[in-house]
């Protein structure tokens, strides 16, 4: 084996800052899809705890109202300040109600009332306009419990 200083330096100029390049290249090749995981999961992630925290405020706020014209629209609003606080249109989202055990009357002393908060977000740095033969939204759906106090009416 030949001692380092005897190779021919012209051997090794070949290879003068290809390593950068090769970094760049590669660098970029595999950070820009995990820059696009992170940001996809993160808009998931703020969807999911948006449609929760609108689906649990509506019911508390449903369940504590005194009529129930007052309650839908109570419910709404909760809704739609709860999504606003995620930057989600709430424009885009579907609420529902249901009560139990009476289906017609949700405001009755220990009905349960579900409420249903469903919104899509959008896959995110995809053009409005673009048509794929892929989703470029997801849909996000949460529901919420509350039962109405025994109490309730009585005061």
């Amino acid at each position: 084996m030949r001692p380092w200083r005897h190779f021919p330096k012209a051997s090794f100029r070949r290879e003068d800052g290809s390593a950068s390049l090769e970094f760049v290249t590669t660098g970029m090749l595999l950070l820009l899809p995990l820059v696009y995981l992170v940001l996809t999961v993160a808009a998931l992630q703020a969807g999911a705890l948006a449609v929760e925290g609108a689906a649990r405020q509506a019911a508390r706020v449903f369940v504590q109202a005194e009529d129930e014209p007052t309650a839908r629209a109570q419910a709404q609003l909760a809704v739609d300040f709860a999504l606003a606080d995620y930057g989600i249109d709430s424009t885009d989202a579907t609420v529902s109600v249901t009560c139990r055990p009476h289906p017609t009357t949700c405001l009755t002393r220990r009905a349960t009332v579900t409420v249903e908060v469903t919104v899509t977000v959008a896959l995110p740095l995809v053009p409005p306009g673009l048509t794929l033969n892929v989703p470029v939204d997801v849909p996000l759906v949460a529901t919420a419990t509350q039962q109405v106090s025994r109490f309730w009416g009585a005061g």
